[in-house]
């Protein structure tokens, strides 16, 4: 599969969203309820794929009242073929292709299984690169898609918080059911990599290990840092170089500071209180950091604070990528995240966490 990405996939969306008379009420409007309209593959395209591909598929009721569904590949040889480059000579655009086999089953049962928590915005078939390469790599792997994205129910969104409960209850029936074997681990990417962070410190000795890629260290500094660069990009046409204009006259920081309480207000969670460092330094489990140096939505001081708070997570900074592209980089990062995966069963921070392999 191939196709090229817009520089950012969010900004967009973000857009779409806004109302002329005032901006920050559309703003709070998505940051309430972000919903599921941009995986990284053409959802017509993800589903042709697993229409190749053994898989199971359900939905777990989860004690907020919601249904959450849920998708498992199990181990074997896909043959996975998987190129990433950036697109055709133009700035902030990427391309890559995926193409993979019917799979032969391994004699071994699964190493483990990885439970993969999605982005902003995004659903659980954003990840179908990653679902494949660990699969490939031994582990049974499990694609959940959060509440308000994908075809999960609608709630009130926790960035990260409530999200976690829906976790723990999706893996007591997904564990009930025989889907989930072996050491457990938990892998996010941006909002779904808080959300790991957060479902590890509720879950306790439950999660083996953890991948964090490009979480924010706080939600509501993270959204003082990913609009006004939203806002700020090279528009890509004259439509979007008029309304970028209009919003960056109409979205000051009196108006971003208005959204973000306004979101607060709706979701009765202030965003400024939700300290993903606080969280990941009461997580038992070894935890990889991962995060990029160009990333400008979750800048990377999100990374570093992260890596401060909590000594005993490993924290590793990819030079040159950001926010869009540090996930698709396979070819980077899937050594050193299945190496990690294989020396975290046993591990822990009291005992000692594996030390994470340089990406290539």
């Amino acid at each position: 599969m191939r196709r090229a990405l817009l520089l950012s996939l969010a900004c967009l969306l973000l857009l779409a969203g806004f109302a002329w008379p005032a901006p920050e009420a559309a703003l709070s409007q998505r940051l309430v309820a972000p919903g599921a309209a941009s995986p990284l593959l053409q959802p017509g395209r993800i589903e042709q794929a697993f229409a190749r591909l053994p898989h199971r598929e359900g939905y777990v009721d989860v004690s907020s009242g919601i249904a959450l569904y849920w998708r498992t590949l199990d181990p074997g040889a896909y043959r996975l073929d998987y190129a990433y480059r950036t697109g055709g000579g133009q700035p902030g655009r990427m391309d890559f292709a995926l193409d993979f086999s019917a799979p032969t089953p391994f004699d071994a049962p699964p190493r483990g299984t990885v439970l993969l928590l999605h982005g902003w915005m995004m659903d659980g078939g954003s990840l179908l690169p990653w679902s494949l390469q660990l699969a490939q790599a031994g582990y049974r792997t499990i694609t959940i898609d959060l509440r308000n994205h994908g075809r999960s129910g609608a709630a009130p969104s926790g960035y990260g918080t409530r999200e976690a409960r829906d976790i723990a209850d999706v893996v007591a029936a997904l564990r009930a059911d025989g889907e989930i074997t072996g050491p457990l681990h938990v892998m996010g990417v941006s909002y779904g990599a808080a959300t790991a962070i957060f479902s590890a410190r509720d879950l306790g000795s439950v999660i083996d290990g953890v991948v964090a890629i490009e979480s924010f260290e706080n939600a509501g500094h993270a959204i003082r840092d990913m609009v006004p660069h939203l806002l700020h990009k090279a528009p890509e046409t004259l439509a979007q170089q008029f309304t970028h204009r209009w919003l960056r006259w109409r979205m000051d920081d009196a108006a971003l500071e208005r959204a973000i309480a306004s979101a607060g207000d709706a979701l009765s969670l202030p965003l400024d209180t939700i300290d993903v460092g606080a969280a990941l330094a009461d997580v038992q489990a070894c935890v990889l950091l991962v995060h990029g140096s160009d990333d400008e939505h979750v800048p990377v001081a999100h990374g570093r604070a992260l890596a401060a708070a909590a000594p005993s997570a490993r924290y590793v900074e990819v030079p040159g990528e950001d926010h869009i592209s540090l996930p698709m980089r396979l070819d980077l990062l899937a050594p050193t995240v299945i190496d990690w995966l294989d020396h975290t069963g046993q591990a822990s921070p009291a005992r000692g966490c594996p030390n994470p392999l340089a990406p290539a």
